[in-house]
Protein backbone atom coordinates (compact mmCIF):
# COMPACT_ATOMS: atom_id res chain seq x y z
CA UNK A 1 0.00 0.00 0.00
CA UNK A 2 1.46 3.75 -1.30
CA UNK A 3 2.80 5.55 1.92
CA UNK A 4 0.06 8.68 2.53
CA UNK A 5 1.99 11.71 2.79
CA UNK A 6 3.71 12.36 6.30
CA UNK A 7 3.08 8.85 7.40
CA UNK A 8 6.57 7.72 6.78
CA UNK A 9 9.86 8.91 5.72
CA UNK A 10 10.13 9.30 2.22
CA UNK A 11 12.84 8.35 0.51
CA UNK A 12 12.76 10.82 -2.81
CA UNK A 13 11.58 14.33 -1.69
CA UNK A 14 8.70 15.54 -4.20
CA UNK A 15 8.70 16.96 -7.50
CA UNK A 16 5.79 18.84 -7.92
CA UNK A 17 7.00 20.91 -11.31
CA UNK A 18 5.21 24.22 -10.75
CA UNK A 19 6.69 26.34 -13.37
CA UNK A 20 6.08 23.47 -16.18
CA UNK A 21 2.46 24.06 -17.08
CA UNK A 22 0.77 20.98 -17.86
CA UNK A 23 -0.16 20.86 -21.57
CA UNK A 24 -3.13 20.89 -23.18
CA UNK A 25 -2.74 19.94 -27.17
CA UNK A 26 -5.75 20.93 -29.18
CA UNK A 27 -7.99 22.87 -26.61
CA UNK A 28 -7.05 25.91 -24.17
CA UNK A 29 -8.25 24.05 -20.59
CA UNK A 30 -6.08 21.97 -18.64
CA UNK A 31 -6.33 18.36 -19.05
CA UNK A 32 -9.73 18.46 -21.33
CA UNK A 33 -8.07 18.09 -24.73
CA UNK A 34 -9.65 14.03 -25.39
CA UNK A 35 -13.40 14.78 -24.46
CA UNK A 36 -16.05 14.48 -27.25
CA UNK A 37 -17.03 17.76 -28.96
CA UNK A 38 -20.32 18.67 -26.90
CA UNK A 39 -18.61 18.57 -23.54
CA UNK A 40 -15.47 21.04 -24.48
CA UNK A 41 -18.29 23.29 -26.08
CA UNK A 42 -19.65 23.68 -22.82
CA UNK A 43 -16.74 23.97 -20.93
CA UNK A 44 -15.80 26.90 -23.28
CA UNK A 45 -18.86 28.49 -22.19
CA UNK A 46 -18.40 27.86 -18.85
CA UNK A 47 -14.68 29.45 -19.30
CA UNK A 48 -13.66 31.98 -21.17
CA UNK A 49 -11.52 30.76 -24.26
CA UNK A 50 -9.55 33.68 -24.29
CA UNK A 51 -7.79 33.92 -20.85
CA UNK A 52 -8.50 30.17 -19.76
CA UNK A 53 -10.20 31.29 -16.42
CA UNK A 54 -13.69 31.64 -14.97
CA UNK A 55 -16.15 33.55 -12.74
CA UNK A 56 -18.90 31.51 -11.28
CA UNK A 57 -21.22 33.14 -9.12
CA UNK A 58 -21.90 31.05 -6.52
CA UNK A 59 -25.72 31.88 -5.03
CA UNK A 60 -26.04 28.38 -3.95
CA UNK A 61 -25.80 28.46 -0.57
CA UNK A 62 -29.50 28.30 0.10
CA UNK A 63 -29.78 24.51 -0.58
CA UNK A 64 -28.72 24.22 3.03
CA UNK A 65 -28.27 27.76 4.60
CA UNK A 66 -32.19 28.63 3.41
CA UNK A 67 -32.00 32.73 2.93
CA UNK A 68 -28.53 33.55 3.57
CA UNK A 69 -27.67 37.32 4.04
CA UNK A 70 -27.58 38.73 0.34
CA UNK A 71 -30.10 35.91 -0.56
CA UNK A 72 -33.45 36.76 0.94
CA UNK A 73 -34.59 38.08 -2.71
CA UNK A 74 -32.19 36.27 -5.09
CA UNK A 75 -34.44 38.58 -7.92
CA UNK A 76 -32.90 41.81 -6.36
CA UNK A 77 -29.33 41.06 -5.20
CA UNK A 78 -28.32 38.27 -8.06
CA UNK A 79 -29.79 39.32 -11.07
CA UNK A 80 -27.91 42.82 -11.54
CA UNK A 81 -24.68 40.93 -11.26
CA UNK A 82 -25.44 38.08 -13.87
CA UNK A 83 -24.01 40.51 -16.85
CA UNK A 84 -20.57 39.85 -15.29
CA UNK A 85 -19.58 36.76 -14.57
CA UNK A 86 -19.03 33.65 -16.87
CA UNK A 87 -21.21 31.20 -15.08
CA UNK A 88 -24.16 30.81 -12.84
CA UNK A 89 -24.12 28.83 -9.73
CA UNK A 90 -27.45 27.98 -8.48
CA UNK A 91 -29.59 25.16 -7.77
CA UNK A 92 -32.71 24.05 -9.89
CA UNK A 93 -35.43 25.36 -7.92
CA UNK A 94 -33.92 29.27 -8.49
CA UNK A 95 -33.01 28.28 -12.32
CA UNK A 96 -36.63 27.93 -12.70
CA UNK A 97 -37.88 30.63 -10.17
CA UNK A 98 -35.82 33.42 -10.71
CA UNK A 99 -33.16 33.00 -13.20
CA UNK A 100 -34.77 34.47 -16.95
CA UNK A 101 -34.53 31.69 -19.72
CA UNK A 102 -33.31 34.44 -21.82
CA UNK A 103 -29.42 34.18 -20.19
CA UNK A 104 -26.75 33.51 -21.99
CA UNK A 105 -24.45 32.56 -18.69
CA UNK A 106 -23.22 29.08 -18.45
CA UNK A 107 -25.46 27.42 -15.88
CA UNK A 108 -23.40 25.18 -12.93
CA UNK A 109 -26.47 23.26 -11.02
CA UNK A 110 -26.00 21.90 -7.22
CA UNK A 111 -26.47 18.96 -7.97
CA UNK A 112 -26.36 17.00 -3.98
CA UNK A 113 -27.37 18.16 -0.85
CA UNK A 114 -29.73 16.57 1.68
CA UNK A 115 -28.80 18.06 4.95
CA UNK A 116 -28.91 21.05 6.83
CA UNK A 117 -27.48 23.68 8.82
CA UNK A 118 -29.89 23.22 11.63
CA UNK A 119 -29.46 19.58 11.84
CA UNK A 120 -31.42 17.41 14.47
CA UNK A 121 -28.29 14.35 14.90
CA UNK A 122 -25.50 17.53 15.64
CA UNK A 123 -26.68 17.76 19.36
CA UNK A 124 -28.78 15.75 21.92
CA UNK A 125 -30.61 17.76 24.36
CA UNK A 126 -32.12 16.62 27.33
CA UNK A 127 -31.75 16.02 30.99
CA UNK A 128 -29.40 14.31 34.09
CA UNK A 129 -30.37 14.33 37.52
CA UNK A 130 -33.05 16.54 36.76
CA UNK A 131 -30.65 19.34 35.23
CA UNK A 132 -30.91 20.56 31.69
CA UNK A 133 -27.68 18.65 29.56
CA UNK A 134 -26.64 19.59 25.85
CA UNK A 135 -24.49 17.02 24.78
CA UNK A 136 -22.59 17.49 20.88
CA UNK A 137 -21.28 14.50 18.65
CA UNK A 138 -17.26 14.88 18.42
CA UNK A 139 -16.48 14.34 15.27
CA UNK A 140 -19.98 13.90 13.68
CA UNK A 141 -20.59 15.84 10.55
CA UNK A 142 -24.18 15.60 9.61
CA UNK A 143 -24.00 18.43 6.75
CA UNK A 144 -21.55 15.06 5.11
CA UNK A 145 -24.25 12.76 5.01
CA UNK A 146 -25.82 14.33 1.58
CA UNK A 147 -27.07 12.69 -1.96
CA UNK A 148 -27.35 13.41 -5.24
CA UNK A 149 -30.47 15.75 -5.46
CA UNK A 150 -31.34 16.33 -9.02
CA UNK A 151 -31.67 13.33 -11.51
CA UNK A 152 -29.56 13.50 -15.27
CA UNK A 153 -32.66 14.09 -17.40
CA UNK A 154 -33.58 16.89 -15.02
CA UNK A 155 -30.05 18.30 -15.56
CA UNK A 156 -30.14 18.17 -19.45
CA UNK A 157 -33.84 20.07 -19.30
CA UNK A 158 -32.10 22.72 -17.56
CA UNK A 159 -29.62 22.79 -19.86
CA UNK A 160 -26.49 22.67 -17.33
CA UNK A 161 -22.92 22.77 -18.47
CA UNK A 162 -21.88 21.94 -15.08
CA UNK A 163 -23.39 19.87 -11.71
CA UNK A 164 -21.59 20.33 -8.60
CA UNK A 165 -21.25 17.89 -6.07
CA UNK A 166 -19.79 18.37 -2.57
CA UNK A 167 -16.87 15.39 -1.57
CA UNK A 168 -16.34 14.95 2.09
CA UNK A 169 -12.92 13.66 2.04
CA UNK A 170 -11.69 12.49 5.17
CA UNK A 171 -15.43 12.81 7.01
CA UNK A 172 -17.63 10.59 8.60
CA UNK A 173 -19.76 10.01 5.25
CA UNK A 174 -16.51 10.00 2.71
CA UNK A 175 -17.64 7.07 0.79
CA UNK A 176 -20.79 7.86 0.27
CA UNK A 177 -19.65 11.16 -1.04
CA UNK A 178 -17.49 10.23 -3.30
CA UNK A 179 -20.44 7.46 -4.85
CA UNK A 180 -22.28 10.24 -5.09
CA UNK A 181 -20.25 11.88 -7.45
CA UNK A 182 -18.52 8.94 -9.53
CA UNK A 183 -22.20 8.13 -9.79
CA UNK A 184 -23.07 11.26 -11.21
CA UNK A 185 -19.85 11.33 -13.29
CA UNK A 186 -21.21 8.43 -15.58
CA UNK A 187 -24.67 9.69 -15.81
CA UNK A 188 -23.30 12.96 -16.97
CA UNK A 189 -20.74 11.35 -19.67
CA UNK A 190 -23.63 9.87 -21.54
CA UNK A 191 -24.43 13.33 -21.67
CA UNK A 192 -21.03 15.57 -22.32
CA UNK A 193 -22.15 17.41 -19.02
CA UNK A 194 -19.15 18.29 -16.78
CA UNK A 195 -19.12 17.50 -13.03
CA UNK A 196 -17.40 19.40 -10.57
CA UNK A 197 -16.34 17.73 -7.39
CA UNK A 198 -16.51 20.66 -4.56
CA UNK A 199 -13.69 19.88 -1.62
CA UNK A 200 -15.83 20.13 1.43
CA UNK A 201 -14.03 21.12 4.74
CA UNK A 202 -15.69 19.63 8.04
CA UNK A 203 -14.69 20.92 10.75
CA UNK A 204 -12.14 18.93 12.25
CA UNK A 205 -10.28 19.44 8.64
CA UNK A 206 -7.20 21.37 8.49
CA UNK A 207 -7.32 23.96 5.30
CA UNK A 208 -3.58 22.79 4.49
CA UNK A 209 -2.19 22.48 0.72
CA UNK A 210 -1.27 18.60 2.07
CA UNK A 211 -5.26 17.93 2.29
CA UNK A 212 -6.30 19.76 -1.02
CA UNK A 213 -3.51 18.07 -2.94
CA UNK A 214 -5.13 15.10 -1.53
CA UNK A 215 -8.69 15.67 -2.27
CA UNK A 216 -8.06 17.56 -5.13
CA UNK A 217 -6.53 14.58 -7.07
CA UNK A 218 -8.50 11.48 -5.19
CA UNK A 219 -11.58 13.69 -7.52
CA UNK A 220 -9.28 14.00 -10.14
CA UNK A 221 -8.83 10.66 -10.72
CA UNK A 222 -12.38 9.34 -10.26
CA UNK A 223 -13.02 11.46 -13.12
CA UNK A 224 -13.85 14.73 -12.00
CA UNK A 225 -13.83 17.28 -15.01
CA UNK A 226 -12.91 20.21 -12.88
CA UNK A 227 -12.69 20.65 -9.07
CA UNK A 228 -13.34 23.44 -6.70
CA UNK A 229 -10.83 23.90 -3.24
CA UNK A 230 -9.66 26.60 -1.10
CA UNK A 231 -6.87 28.58 -1.84
CA UNK A 232 -4.39 28.33 1.06
CA UNK A 233 -1.96 31.23 1.72
CA UNK A 234 1.18 27.94 1.13
CA UNK A 235 1.92 26.01 -1.21
CA UNK A 236 -1.13 26.76 -3.35
CA UNK A 237 0.87 26.13 -6.99
CA UNK A 238 1.62 23.05 -5.50
CA UNK A 239 -1.95 21.79 -5.49
CA UNK A 240 -2.83 22.81 -9.01
CA UNK A 241 0.04 21.48 -10.47
CA UNK A 242 -0.75 17.79 -9.43
CA UNK A 243 -4.08 18.44 -10.46
CA UNK A 244 -4.65 17.48 -13.76
CA UNK A 245 -8.33 19.02 -14.24
CA UNK A 246 -8.69 23.03 -13.51
CA UNK A 247 -9.14 23.95 -10.26
CA UNK A 248 -11.32 26.94 -9.14
CA UNK A 249 -11.44 28.46 -5.75
CA UNK A 250 -13.97 28.85 -3.59
CA UNK A 251 -14.75 32.20 -2.25
CA UNK A 252 -15.70 31.32 1.29
CA UNK A 253 -17.04 33.77 3.93
CA UNK A 254 -17.09 37.46 3.71
CA UNK A 255 -13.69 39.58 4.20
CA UNK A 256 -12.53 43.06 3.46
CA UNK A 257 -12.93 43.33 -0.58
CA UNK A 258 -9.15 43.82 -1.29
CA UNK A 259 -8.52 40.64 0.73
CA UNK A 260 -10.86 39.18 -1.13
CA UNK A 261 -9.22 40.54 -4.54
CA UNK A 262 -5.68 39.80 -3.34
CA UNK A 263 -6.83 35.61 -2.75
CA UNK A 264 -8.51 35.95 -6.56
CA UNK A 265 -5.43 37.07 -7.80
CA UNK A 266 -2.97 35.34 -5.40
CA UNK A 267 -4.90 31.95 -7.00
CA UNK A 268 -4.85 32.43 -10.64
CA UNK A 269 -1.26 33.53 -10.26
CA UNK A 270 -0.63 30.48 -8.58
CA UNK A 271 -2.68 28.13 -11.23
CA UNK A 272 -6.32 28.47 -10.35
CA UNK A 273 -8.55 28.45 -13.51
CA UNK A 274 -10.51 31.42 -11.97
CA UNK A 275 -12.90 31.43 -9.06
CA UNK A 276 -16.23 30.54 -7.87
CA UNK A 277 -17.59 33.21 -5.61
CA UNK A 278 -20.36 34.36 -3.66
CA UNK A 279 -20.66 35.88 -0.55
CA UNK A 280 -17.54 38.15 -0.80
CA UNK A 281 -19.30 40.13 -4.02
CA UNK A 282 -23.31 39.85 -3.19
CA UNK A 283 -22.57 40.17 0.58
CA UNK A 284 -20.41 43.52 -0.52
CA UNK A 285 -21.25 46.92 0.34
CA UNK A 286 -21.17 47.58 -3.50
CA UNK A 287 -22.12 43.97 -5.54
CA UNK A 288 -21.79 44.97 -8.43
CA UNK A 289 -18.82 47.36 -8.25
CA UNK A 290 -17.35 44.41 -6.46
CA UNK A 291 -17.96 42.26 -9.42
CA UNK A 292 -16.38 44.58 -11.89
CA UNK A 293 -12.94 44.45 -10.10
CA UNK A 294 -13.26 40.59 -9.24
CA UNK A 295 -13.53 40.11 -13.19
CA UNK A 296 -10.60 42.79 -13.71
CA UNK A 297 -8.08 40.49 -11.79
CA UNK A 298 -9.79 37.39 -13.27
CA UNK A 299 -9.89 38.31 -17.12
CA UNK A 300 -8.33 41.85 -17.35
CA UNK A 301 -4.99 41.10 -15.45
CA UNK A 302 -5.26 43.75 -12.85
CA UNK A 303 -3.65 43.87 -9.97
CA UNK A 304 -5.38 43.45 -6.53
CA UNK A 305 -5.06 47.16 -5.83
CA UNK A 306 -5.88 48.21 -9.16
CA UNK A 307 -9.05 46.48 -9.05
CA UNK A 308 -9.45 48.19 -5.39
CA UNK A 309 -9.37 51.23 -6.59
CA UNK A 310 -12.29 50.30 -9.66
CA UNK A 311 -14.57 49.10 -7.02
CA UNK A 312 -13.43 52.24 -5.06
CA UNK A 313 -14.26 54.72 -7.93
CA UNK A 314 -17.76 52.43 -9.17
CA UNK A 315 -18.37 52.32 -5.56
CA UNK A 316 -18.71 56.45 -5.26
CA UNK A 317 -19.72 57.25 -8.85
Amino acid sequence: MADLDGTQTEKKEKEFHTQTPQETPGFFLKGSHQYDWGLKNRLSRVFNPKTGRTIMLAFDHGYFMGPTTGLERVDQTILPLEPYCDCLMLTRGIQRSIIPASTQKAVALRASGGTSMVSPDDVWEGELDGKPLKLSRPGYEPLSYEDTAVDIEDALRLNACVLAVQVFIGSQHERRSLQNMTKLIDAANRYGIAVMGVVAVGRAMARTAQYFRLATRIMAELGCHLVKCYHTDEDFDTITSCCPVPIVIAGGKKRPELDALKMAYDACQQGASGVDMGRNIFQSDAPVPMMKAVRGVVHEGLKPEEAYQMYQDLKNA
